[in-house]
Formats: C-alpha cells, sequence, structure tokens
C-alpha cells in the first residue's frame, strides 16, 4: 500500500530529473549548429559554480542531514530534537528558495534563451518546488 505508493513516487522523480539531466548533457555533448555548434550557447553567460550554486548544493545536504535527525528522533519518542531538527530544515528550506530566487535575478539568460535557458529554469524550478512544497 503506502511503501509501494512511496516507492513509485520516488521512482518517477527520478526519471523525471532524469530527462532535465539527459537533455542538459545531450545538448552539451552535441551542441547543434542552431546554438552555435558550441556549449554554452553564444552570449550564454553561466553562472559561476563556486558561488550560490554551491551554497544551495550545501543548503540541500544540510537539510537533508536536519530531517534525517527528525526523523531518528520521532523513532526514538525524543519529541524536542524532532521539533528543533524540523524548524532548523523548514529555515534552510526557506534559505534555500530565497537564494535560488537570487540566483534567478543574477542571469544573464531566460527560459526563452535557447536549450540551456529552458533546462536550466525548469530543473532548478521544480526542485525549487519541491523544496517549497516540503517546507509547508
Amino acid at each position: 500500500g503506502l511503501r509501494w505508493g512511496m516507492m513509485l513516487f520516488i521512482v518517477s522523480q527520478v526519471c523525471f530529473f532524469f530527462a532535465f539531466f539527459w537533455a542538459y548533457f545531450h545538448s552539451s555533448l552535441a551542441p547543434n549548429m542552431d546554438i552555435g555548434s558550441c556549449w554554452p550557447p553564444i552570449y550564454i553567460f553561466p553562472l559561476n559554480p563556486f558561488q550560490i550554486p554551491l551554497l544551495n548544493t550545501a543548503i540541500l545536504l544540510a537539510s537533508g542531514v536536519s530531517v534525517t535527525w527528525a526523523h531518528h528522533s520521532l523513532m526514538n519518542n525524543n519529541l524536542n530534537p524532532a521539533i528543533q531538527s524540523m524548524i532548523i530544515t523548514i529555515m534552510l528550506g526557506f534559505y534555500f528558495t530565497m537564494l535560488q530566487m537570487m540566483e534567478y535575478m543574477e542571469t544573464s539568460f531566460s527560459i526563452s534563451d535557447s536549450i540551456y535557458g529552458s533546462t536550466f529554469f525548469v530543473a532548478t524550478g521544480f526542485l525549487g518546488l519541491h523544496v517549497i512544497i516540503g517546507s509547508s
């Protein structure tokens, strides 16, 4: 019942994000003439991966640790640590969302700027949507 439903949901999410990674890697490894036969496409200036994207990755990893802490606290009937760790997880989710909005405003490209912009904004947008839903 519930266990199978959760497994199917996780598998569907893995397939969903795999499709976006596939589109990105396929386009980057074999760029066609429509985007100038180079990657990133002409007039696309990618973000520095060692700034906000790296910080967002660290925030996602930290929120994974804090939600695991909450789960273990609940399994051991420790209510106070569970509440504290869930508050930390929710705060990290809001911080991630705020940084992602800043990242979107900082980009020099839009969703309509070739395959690069569309895969970037759709994949990170759905990731952000998952974080927002998980924080609520």
